[in-house]
């Protein structure tokens, strides 16, 4: 079964010759470093407004572009509600750039969880998985990923799927979630920052869906991290009316990686 995409030529280009250039285009725009990281926080609205953002946690990638063969990815669920961790029988997931296989044998494994379940309504329509796929695309090789849509879990539940899939220098984990929402351009700064120094500091604790819409996908990647003691970075903060203009009611975007 092949997962097709929901979103294409919505939050991002349906045309694959357009979506590869622009792809290209953010990540030649953004700051890259030496220093891979095992861990990336980025957003997933349309590409016009959160795109630039993302590219700041993916050109990361860079260095490891044979090296990272598998991606652990995990965002909030949008229209369906539900209790625990969604997995889905899908054997590929498909965006305009072609195919991704997905590593069956790791969804093994975390299923034997009680709060993991397989549950394609999840993942059909689901946005915040799928606007990572282009970006990894073009970043990386050969890879697998390991698709996960987050319901209400607790950061417990979230944080023994991490430490159950977290491998070794081949395995990457990206976590998705935008920040604030539909605030002014000022107060979403502020509140912005707050989520960041929230997210540096690794005090899952203080996060609510309002300071990240990937509160319970974060909060889990937070504490796996400050058990491993692991530094969070900030390395992009910007909102949508940095990237698209108006600016009297935005949604915050940030990107941070492990250092």
């Amino acid at each position: 079964m092949n997962r097709q995409p929901a979103v294409a030529g919505v939050f991002y280009p349906v045309n694959t010759l357009q979506l590869h250039q622009m792809l290209t285009q953010y990540l030649k725009d953004a700051e890259t470093s030496a220093k891979v990281p095992k861990a990336i926080i980025a957003p997933h609205a349309g590409y016009i407004y959160s795109g630039p953002i993302a590219a700041s946690a993916y050109a990361r990638l860079k260095p490891a572009r044979h090296q990272i063969t598998r991606v652990v990815i995990i965002g909030p669920s949008h229209r369906v509600g539900f209790k625990g961790l969604a997995i889905s029988h899908a054997d590929t997931f498909s965006t305009p750039l072609g195919k991704i296989p997905v590593d069956q044998d790791a969804l093994a494994t975390i299923v034997q969880f009680p709060f993991v379940t397989y549950l394609e309504q999840a993942h059909s329509h689901e946005h915040s998985l799928e606007v990572h796929l282009p970006f990894l695309q073009v970043t990386l090789n050969d890879f697998s990923i390991i698709p996960i849509v987050a319901g209400d879990a607790t950061p417990d539940q979230v944080g023994q799927v991490l430490e159950k899939l977290w491998g070794g220098d081949e395995t990457l984990i990206v976590i998705s979630s935008d920040l604030s929402h539909y605030l002014d351009y000022a107060a979403a700064n502020k509140l912005d920052q707050l989520t960041s120094d929230i997210i540096e500091n690794k005090q899952y604790e203080l996060l609510t869906p309002d300071l990240a819409c990937g509160k319970v996908p974060v909060s889990g990647l937070l504490k796996v991290a400050r058990e491993k003691s692991l530094t969070l970075k900030t390395i992009d903060l910007r909102n949508s009316g940095d990237t698209a203009g108006d600016k009297a009611r935005v949604v915050g975007y940030g990107a941070y990686v492990t250092d």
